[in-house]
């Protein structure tokens, strides 16, 4: 078909349809591409494109895991949290989808501008609140406000699971949220105006036998300096880069917590195996002779590390760290020796 009709063809057109005849093939043609028109609705228009909200459900999928296994050794019983849908909407429509009274928490989302709302369903913050007071969370399933207790209760909660948003955020941004209020009334967040876009992360959380929702309402004009960020090239790259100030930091701050231990090796002797069945309590083993100048081997975890000096601080013994001493790992001597019988 060409893309502009003869006057014949319009003639042509006109007759069948005045007549009730079926359409010409042109006609129907022309049909089809009519329907590749677009809809657009100014009321309320597509602010993230396809390919960004399924990167921030694939972050999220990482923020949902890390929440299953941090409430499940809070709580100390079988939870699963997982991404149920993530789409855009209007402030006012996630004003109007969640329950009232329910438990709001504004958090600031810094380095951002703005705030963002983590709301989490009634029977899951009354689940929460049970079990942690002692109860079986089976049937806790309430429609009130909060007690000031149970408000202080579920704050801790709310900012231990913010740790694990920060963390799925890592790729992306060095995200550092903080719980700012919480409300139990919907009208009293209005933290961006009702007409204005905003991203919904809906997590499914089942506590035992209770099953309920918790949403990430995240607005637009929040995440819009990092939008072109929300790719999954961008994600996946940075996945694989591994290299970001922020999980390098991460990695260092859990490494300078990890306990090892040392030890000092003053000297070592052979002993035939029936020397050492035959070994009792008050039995002496005679070590090479060691002066005050010699140099022992300090070890961290069985492995040799530095060389030492042996002295005293004040009532006790010390030894201070001389140079480093060069281990080869067991499975090259063994290799070397290997080499050497062949």
């Amino acid at each position: 078909m060409t893309d502009i009709l003869s006057q014949d063809e319009i003639d042509q057109l006109l007759t069948a349809i005045s007549s009730g005849e079926a359409p010409t093939e042109e006609f129907a043609a022309l049909q089809t591409e009519q329907k590749k028109v677009k809809i657009y609705d100014f009321k309320r228009p597509d602010k993230f494109s396809k390919d960004q909200i399924r990167t921030v459900q694939m972050m999220h999928e990482t923020f949902a895991r890390l929440t299953t296994t941090a409430l499940s050794a809070k709580l100390r019983t079988m939870v699963s949290v997982h991404v149920q849908t993530v789409e855009q909407m209007t402030y006012e429509e996630f004003i109007r989808s969640i329950p009232n009274p329910t438990t709001l928490s504004l958090i600031n989302m810094d380095p951002l501008k703005g705030s963002a709302i983590f709301e989490i369903d009634p029977s899951i913050t009354f689940t929460i609140i049970d079990r942690l007071f002692g109860g079986s969370g089976e049937h806790a399933k309430f429609n009130r406000e909060l007690t000031d207790i149970e408000m202080s209760v579920i704050e801790g909660v709310i900012v231990h699971i913010l740790g694990n948003l920060r963390e799925a955020w890592s790729t992306v941004i060095d995200l550092r949220p903080r719980l700012g209020t919480i409300e139990t009334n919907p009208q009293f967040a209005q933290i961006v105006p009702p007409n204005e876009m905003v991203m919904l992360i809906t997590l499914e959380t089942k506590i035992g036998e209770s099953e309920g929702m918790m949403n990430l309402c995240i607005p637009y004009i929040t995440i819009e300096p990092i939008i072109q960020k929300l790719s999954a090239q961008y994600w996946f790259s940075s996945i694989r880069r591994g290299e970001s100030e922020v999980n390098r930091a991460m990695i260092q701050a859990r490494l300078e917590e990890v306990q090892v231990q040392v030890s000092v090796e003053i000297g070592t002797v052979n002993l035939t195996f029936q020397e050492v069945m035959s070994l009792r309590v008050g039995d002496i083993i005679k070590l090479p002779k060691m002066t005050v100048k010699d140099e022992f081997i300090f070890k961290v975890e069985e492995r040799a590390k530095f060389k030492c000096r042996p002295g005293r601080i004040g009532s006790r013994l010390a030894v201070q760290i001389g140079e480093p001493v060069i281990d080869v790992p067991d499975e090259l001597l063994i290799g070397s020796r290997g080499e050497e019988e062949a």
